[in-house]
């Protein structure tokens, strides 16, 4: 059998598709197939097991992801700039991939080494942010604070919304989907300036 790479391109889509849906534990490898129109052998022969193709769709989304945050965090400009970007990108890249914060709480749960070596291979790393953060502390640019609890404060309000999608739409927002999204939309700004204004002296 002969390697085609449109048809493992729909392999992987299909994939992404079921797993967004149903979940890792919910998605079948038989549903999978379906949705990429060919039969489970074919999609044995591309893929051997569903973990093999989750793991490589996760690659796929955190290769998406890590890389472009990595560049902003580490660009040569004002801090606070770098802030207001920063929750641009992440919250444009979630829309734009609604998959990613579900396949990565999958990781968390299940396979955590998996998921950190991976985020590893793409070059992400805070350390220099953090000692970023730590001069402007002691530039008296921002006030006295952890270098860790503000990186999870900025990463927290970018993802939270994403993660509970569910209950955000139907509970808070009457089931409105596209009010959800004009939301998101305004969040881009509301989150940088939230935390900007929080630790501006």
């Amino acid at each position: 059998m002969k390697y085609n790479k449109d048809t493992s391109e729909k392999i992987l889509n299909a994939a992404s598709s079921v797993f967004e849906e149903k979940g890792y534990s919910g998605a079948r490898m038989q549903e999978i197939a379906d949705k990429a129109s060919i039969n489970k052998a074919l999609l044995h022969y591309y893929y051997k097991s569903k973990d093999k193709l989750f793991e490589l769709i996760l690659k796929r989304a955190i290769q998406i992801v890590f890389p472009k945050i990595n560049d902003i965090l580490k660009a040569d400009i004002d801090f606070f700039e770098r802030i207001e970007r920063f929750t641009t990108a992440y919250i444009d890249m979630v829309r734009k991939n609604p998959h990613i914060p579900g396949f990565v709480i999958h990781e968390i749960n299940s396979n955590p080494k998996r998921l950190i070596k991976l985020i590893a291979l793409t070059g992400f790393n805070l350390n220099q942010f953090k000692e970023t953060i730590k001069a402007e502390v002691e530039k008296g640019t921002i006030i006295d604070i952890s270098p860790d609890q503000l990186i999870m404060n900025i990463i927290s309000l970018c993802i939270l919304p994403f993660i509970a999608r569910p209950i955000a739409v139907n509970v808070l927002l009457n089931g409105d989907e596209d009010y959800f999204e004009k939301l998101m939309e305004e969040r881009k700004t509301e989150v940088s300036k939230f935390i900007i204004n929080a630790i501006k002296k």
